[in-house]
């Protein structure tokens, strides 16, 4: 049976034999909003827990709003376009906004990636800025949290009068869900507080994981995070696989994104028929599927679906490799992966994109984990066994499976990879 997976720009087409098919595991999915800028704009009208924008920006001078960066599949120029004609038309001129890009630690999106991310005429005329986690002179320490994280914030941003967060809702695998707070925690912070949200003592936690927020304790300690740097307005999105607005969510910070987090949640969850021997999936496509450290959040959402033991099989294109170089030399160096979660725990170490790996672990402890990746296996870094085993195809993948479980293993596909959360 050919099956397409979310790959890349063009997908990935497989072919899983009929008899070991146990399910293809699909979100709910939802109808696409006819008319996604009318309906962003009848939000700034109409918004959740709050007055309406018009309003509420009244009499602000300096107003700041934050964007994803290019690794989100956030419909980005739509949301600004509606977004500064309505606040233009309340009289703010182009020179009192300024656009702050929210790249965590990610690199920042400039010249051909920046008119992608927002459009020509936006990049031309406004004030965009990207966030440098590892500037602490951008950013500025406003507090701490009642955990002790260190709140330290882009200035920009802190600098401003007027605070609007824009972003898309979907499903995460540490936060629960994408959206609201984490425009701010981790996408404005500096990178130093990174060592508390992304510690081990949050995500250990199995509170801390995909579609929850109930006693998630990155959630309540990225929304505490939001609160103290202060949040005005929040205009955040749903989407379905074929990239199209379902949902739009605009008003009040918790509000807006619980109300969000909801419909996310009956859109993107799916009940499933039980764990399979073998579950093959996807990094989610363009833009998620970049890199190997994105696709470890498909890796993580299938667990659901694999029987202790069994066998994870992901497609990836990994175009821009493994990720940062931190990321790459622990994937590279750090062979025995007992003796890495025994040393993230210690107090005095700490490496950035720590929790990457430690999150690939959380899959690797329940399943073997095989990855398909042309650009990975071509790659001069090379990945130890213990860690992710490189494949030719995913086809190959899955015969070493039914040699390892039998010629009636059963298998679980799930197409759209982190975008679809199983659930038993």
């Amino acid at each position: 049976m050919k099956i397409k997976l979310s790959y890349g720009n063009e997908g990935l087409e497989i072919d899983v034999n009929e008899k070991n098919l146990l399910e293809i595991i699909e979100s709910n999915g939802a109808k696409p909003i006819s008319d996604a800028k009318s309906a962003l704009i009848n939000s700034f009208f109409n918004p959740i827990g709050s007055i309406p924008l018009k309003d509420k920006i009244k009499g602000k001078k300096k107003i700041c709003i934050v964007i994803s960066d290019s690794t989100r599949a956030v419909p980005t120029k739509l949301i600004l376009e509606a977004l500064l004609s309505e606040i233009e038309s309340y009289g703010i001129n182009k020179q009192q906004i300024t656009i702050l890009i929210a790249t965590g630690l990610h690199r920042p999106n400039l010249g051909e990636e920046l008119e992608r991310l927002v459009g020509k005429e936006i990049k031309e005329n406004y004030n965009i800025v990207n966030h440098y986690a590892r500037k602490k002179e951008t950013c500025e320490y406003i507090g701490k949290t009642k955990n002790g994280t260190p709140i330290i914030i882009d200035k920009t941003y802190i600098e401003s009068d007027f605070k609007i967060l824009t972003g898309l809702i979907e499903p995460h695998f540490m936060a629960g869900f994408s959206g609201g707070r984490k425009a701010i925690c981790p996408g404005i912070s500096y990178m130093d507080m990174f060592k508390y949200f992304h510690g081990p003592q949050i995500l250990e936690s199995p509170y801390a994981t995909n579609a929850n927020l109930e006693n998630n304790p990155f959630h309540l300690e990225a929304t505490e995070i939001a609160k103290i740097a202060g949040v005005d307005f929040i205009v955040n999105v749903t989407i379905n696989k074929n990239r199209e607005v379902t949902g739009v969510f605009s008003g009040d910070l918790e509000e807006a994104f619980y109300k969000g987090a909801a419909f996310c949640r009956d859109t993107n969850c799916k009940k499933i028929k039980g764990e399979a021997d073998i579950v093959v999936t996807s990094g989610g496509g363009l833009p998620l599927d970049s890199t190997l450290y994105q696709a470890v959040k498909g890796m993580v959402s299938a667990m659901p679906a694999v029987k202790k033991g069994g066998m994870i099989i992901i497609a990836s294109e990994c175009a821009e490799g493994i990720g940062s170089e931190e990321f790459t030399q622990l994937c590279t160096l750090e062979e025995n992966l007992d003796e890495f979660i025994e040393k993230i725990k210690k107090p005095d170490f700490f490496k950035i994109d720590q929790w990457e790996l430690e999150e690939l672990v959380k899959a690797r402890r329940k399943a073997e984990i095989y990855l398909y990746s042309p650009c990975v296996l071509a790659s001069k870094h090379k990945i130890p066994n213990s860690t992710v085993k490189l494949v030719n195809s995913v086809e190959e993948a899955i015969n070493i499976g039914l040699k390892k479980f039998g010629s009636n293993a059963t298998i679980n596909v799930i197409p759209e990879g982190p975008y679809t959360v199983p659930l038993i």
